[in-house]
């Protein structure tokens, strides 16, 4: 609104009789509302104070008039044209029910939703804003010939899981390769989405071992050199389209040696993506990836919006040093998209603000040293202790090795011993669960999972004989002191039942031997 528009307007309120003098609040609100929004679309950055639920509203509302289906006058005779049956249904989408993207690209302009449009593109700026200036992921770098493009170079936000816009992402790179490569090595990591995006993307996953550097489990990088010359034909690698790294995993995994990963690939001319699908929150993470970039090659880098930003599950964020990787995402998505998981980072984004989403990525950062604290103490107290694993500070881990120790029965195999004994650990997790402790991960020694037709021997723990059994918990973004606090409470409790229960169990055994010899 100009200046000449504000003043028209507060002479036509006092045309009604309404004093100036009662008018100046009003409308110094409905101004400052007015230079919010154009602040927003001139710049295409955070606020640095996150705005009022009241400001944020009149944002989406007045986006929502742009859209066709909330037009006065509108006509619709098409088989898609916003209709809603239901009002609360409406309200929840702020009647922008058009969606984002058209057929041929999920960023292109939508003609009958300029405002679904217009968010999509906002949110995708704003995010950026937040990853470069918050999360410290930079645009550019500097490498030996000067700056070049950063792991924030360009972006696309998708209404799709890690794991799908993983897939999305792959069907991208393949799309784009000029050969017939179709095999992905995978740096291990026993989480099941990243594997299955693989093979749902059409293409055939090689696992890469990892191994062991005292407590923590890292990149096997001899390994994977070793399977790049072997799929390779004499030495170029024309059969593998993509390695697949990740840098946020739980203890003891710690985040790939990206970086070096990223000079292989740019050695061999493989693609590099990594998952990051919660490391944003970490800057230790964020300088890694900037590395990358800096001495090798990286694609892609897929991260969770609900993850790192505190919303409902179902977006991610792809990043890209490379304009043209983004726009092949951006092409390949079949169809018109879901605004949903986009307009709840908008939202949460606009009343974040800038300075809200740096106090909580350092709120985070020494919440983690309390953390570790009290890790340990209650480790130390029932004879465990701490997985030493400093390259992860986000995912913390304590064995459970004398919690998992029994009594071995007469004639029971050193198998059937390890199963029992990971029942009782398997125990635990669930003895947390029901003290409404959710976010922990109980891992027994050996465990033997199947996805997607592969074995995975010692699933849980990233590579195939680690020597403890443990438990993870997390000290992520939006942990708060009061549920740290409680947690520890619970788990100390939950050691004191555990034990409790086997003091129960011996005494009642050694009774019935008594009455026996008796």
């Amino acid at each position: 609104m100009t200046d000449d528009n504000k003043s028209n307007t507060t002479n036509l309120l006092i045309s009604l009789g309404i004093p100036p003098n009662h008018l100046s609040v009003g409308t110094s609100n409905l101004n400052s509302l007015n230079n919010t929004l154009q602040q927003l679309l001139t710049t295409k950055k955070l606020p640095d104070s996150g705005l009022s639920s009241q400001h944020v509203e009149q944002i989406l509302f007045w986006l929502s008039s742009l859209d066709t289906n909330n037009h006065m006058k509108k006509c619709g005779v098409g088989e898609r044209e916003g209709r809603v049956y239901s009002e609360l249904v409406k309200r929840r989408h702020w009647g922008m029910s058009h969606g984002i993207g058209r057929s041929g690209d999920i960023v292109e302009p939508q003609p009958k939703a300029a405002g679904s449009s217009v968010m999509y593109k906002l949110a995708t700026q704003l995010v950026l804003d937040a990853v470069r200036r918050g999360a410290g992921l930079k645009a550019t770098v500097n490498d030996a010939t000067g700056k070049v493009p950063g792991p924030a170079h360009d972006g696309i936000l998708l209404p799709l899981c890690t794991g799908m816009s993983m897939t999305l992402t792959l069907q991208a790179l393949k799309s784009t390769n000029t050969t017939n490569a179709t095999k992905v090595l995978w740096s291990r990591i026993d989480q099941k989405s990243c594997f299955k995006a693989i093979a749902a993307a059409g293409l055939t996953p090689v696992v890469i071992p990892t191994k062991m550097e005292g407590d923590e489990v890292v990149t096997d990088l001899v390994a994977l050199q070793r399977e790049i010359e072997t799929q390779g034909d004499d030495g170029a690698a024309t059969t593998i389209l993509a390695v697949v790294t990740t840098t946020s995993a739980f203890a003891p995994r710690v985040p790939d040696a990206v970086d070096e990963v990223a000079k292989l690939c740019k050695a061999h001319g493989i693609c590099h993506v990594i998952n990051n699908a919660y490391g944003l929150q970490c800057a230790q993470t964020c300088k890694l990836i900037n590395r990358a970039c800096t001495v090798g090659r990286v694609d892609a880098i897929v991260m969770s919006t609900d993850k790192n930003f505190l919303v409902p599950v179902g977006g991610a964020l792809v990043l890209s040093p490379n304009a043209i990787v983004i726009q092949a995402i951006g092409k390949i998505y079949p169809g018109r998209a879901n605004s949903s998981p986009i307009m709840d980072l908008f939202i949460t984004l606009l009343s974040m603000g800038l300075n809200g989403y740096k106090q909580l990525l350092a709120d985070r950062l020494r919440l983690t040293i309390q953390f570790q604290n009290k890790f340990r103490d209650v480790a130390t107290k029932y004879e465990e202790r701490p997985l030493e694993c400093p390259r992860n500070t986000i995912s913390f881990g304590i064995t459970l090795d004398n919690l998992g120790t029994l009594d071995k029965l007469s004639e029971e195999t050193s198998a059937e011993y390890a199963k029992r004994a990971g029942l009782k650990i398997s125990y635990f997790g669930s003895m947390l669960f029901t003290r409404c402790v959710s976010g922990t991960r109980v891992v027994p020694k050996g465990q033997v999972k199947s996805i997607s037709g592969h074995e995975f021997v010692g699933f849980g723990s990233s590579t195939e004989n680690y020597e403890h059994a443990y438990l993870t918990a997390a000290c992520a973004i939006g942990l708060t002191n009061d549920e740290v606090d409680e947690f520890f409470l619970r788990l100390d409790k939950a050691f004191k039942d555990a034990y409790a229960k086997r003091a129960r169990k011996v005494k009642k055994a050694a009774a019935a031997t008594s009455s026996i010899e008796e």
